[in-house]
């Protein structure tokens, strides 16, 4: 006689269920009457709104700023990730905890704050503008803000997969005469370079719909530093619902593609590494 051992959750069916409910609830419905929402605009008044200049613009800079925010992030991330798990030093736990720091502060005071500190009279940009390097109110700014707010995931995704990095690979490499760099790249980076792209990819999100960061130290002008977000905001302080969700949905289905290729690559990069 065959006794079915049973589970302390739900079978494969409730579960199930309460997966697509909870979905749909939070996710596909949304998204789809922001879709609905769109198709109330005829197909010449759509493009008129989503190829408009100062939309284009707010494009641009919301997609470049963000790419080399998380460009950013995965070089510098890499590296504070590298120490904290690799060195031991003193006050080594506050630094630790100051790297979810952006996660715990508001978005609006962290705008603040680096507004503040980067502004003409602020404590790092009175250094930087007599070098002709201006910050606050230009697009460097939302550069900082972008690179601000996108730092942890990056550090927070490589910490794990370092931590169980198996040391005695390194070591065997070394012994046969590898040196450092080819340690690294031929060791360490293939069992990083996916937890790598994750991080990547969500500070690459996460950045594409920042709005109370960068709001304070962009400064807001159009064609030149107003960001996507806040363009939708304006639409719909305008009360243009239609338009704030055309502007939306353009930038959900780019997003979409980029993150698409973005794990493609993790992918690809699995795959060929496992074989290798």
């Amino acid at each position: 006689m065959i006794i079915k051992q049973r589970s302390i959750l739900p079978g494969f069916g409730p579960t199930l269920g309460y997966t697509i409910f909870y979905i749909s609830l939070i996710l596909l419905i949304p998204l789809a009457i922001m879709f609905l929402k769109t198709a109330t605009l005829s197909w010449p008044r759509f493009l008129q709104t989503v190829t408009a200049p100062r939309v284009l613009a707010s494009y641009r800079l919301s997609l470049t700023a963000s790419f080399l925010g998380a460009l950013l992030n995965g070089f510098f991330g890499m590296i504070v990730a590298w120490v904290l798990v690799r060195y031991r030093f003193p006050g080594k736990r506050l630094f630790d905890a100051l790297v979810d720091l952006p996660f715990a502060m508001p978005t609006a005071v962290a705008g603040l704050a680096l507004t503040s500190i980067y502004a003409g009279n602020g404590w790092i940009g009175r250094f930087l503008e007599p070098l002709g390097i201006k910050v606050a109110f230009t697009q460097l700014g939302v550069l900082v803000a972008l690179t601000f707010i996108g730092f942890p995931f990056v550090v927070r995704t490589i910490q794990p997969v370092l931590q169980d990095l198996d040391k005695e690979l390194e070591e065997a490499a070394l012994s046969l005469g590898a040196n450092h760099w080819q340690t690294y790249r031929k060791i360490i980076f293939p069992t990083l370079f996916p937890s790598w792209l994750t991080g990547f990819a969500l500070a690459f999100a996460r950045a594409i719909g920042e709005y109370g960061s960068v709001v304070f130290i962009s400064g807001n002008m159009p064609l030149r530093t107003e960001i996507t977000p806040l363009l939708i905001v304006t639409k719909l302080e305008q009360f243009d619902y239609a338009g704030a969700t055309a502007i939306a949905v353009v930038m959900l289905i780019l997003s979409f593609i980029l993150l698409l290729f973005i794990n493609l690559s993790q992918w690809w990069s699995r795959k060929r590494y496992s074989a290798a």
